[in-house]
């Protein structure tokens, strides 16, 4: 058995902003700090022990990993950064504030970019294509991770997670689009010895 936390970034600058951010690197916000430090305490409370950590090559989840670490006394554990651990790219959409975008395209537009698996924003990523570099490097490096020690923490973004989440939890294309991950809030899988999954919990 091991165990494999999956972590959203907390609150970043943009969010703040409602504005879409993808692969702008914001820095966390006030209140995405104090989210990542609320998770880590949640952690510790647990007495979790990170024996491998993983992040995005973005600071908002390099800094809610290390946060999550320092309030675990784990100072020292560096984190390993993976760019296809990275958020969606927005393409033409990227920098926009969200309602002044639905506002111009039409709220039901917007949510068929932001929301749909397959069709992408003008000149981004969908959710299907974050997956196609998300899970190769979750299949090949991450999941192998959590078969040579007892328990791995990926500290990364909306989009990335979902697509991991999607593939744990066996959800299909329609099911996924409904899926909300919250900032800063750790989602916890147990894991038999192939990478199945035999449990899953919110740390809150």
């Amino acid at each position: 058995m091991s165990t494999l936390i999956l972590l959203r970034h907390g609150q970043s600058t943009w969010n703040a902003e409602n504005r879409f951010t993808g692969w702008v690197d914001t820095p966390l916000s006030a209140n995405g700090r104090e989210e990542a430090r609320l998770g880590g305490q949640r952690l510790a409370s647990q007495r979790v022990h990170v024996d491998r950590a993983f992040t995005s090559t973005l600071v908002r989840a390099i800094d809610t990993g290390r946060i999550v670490l320092d309030e675990l006394g784990q100072h020292a554990l560096d984190q390993v950064r993976a760019w296809q651990l990275n958020e969606r790219f927005y393409g033409a959409l990227t920098g926009r504030n969200k309602a002044q975008t639905a506002e111009e395209f039409g709220a039901e537009q917007v949510h068929i970019w932001r929301r749909s698996y397959d069709i992408p924003p003008p000149g981004g990523e969908s959710l299907a294509d974050t997956a196609k570099r998300t899970l190769p490097y979750f299949n090949e490096i991450v999941l192998p991770a959590t078969l040579e020690v007892a328990t791995v923490l990926v500290s990364a973004h909306g989009n990335s997670l979902r697509s991991i989440v999607k593939e744990l939890d066996g959800l299909d294309d329609d099911a996924v689009t409904r899926l909300e991950i919250a900032t800063g809030v750790p989602v916890v899988y147990e894991l038999d010895g192939d990478g199945s999954v035999v449990d899953k919990h919110i740390v809150t």
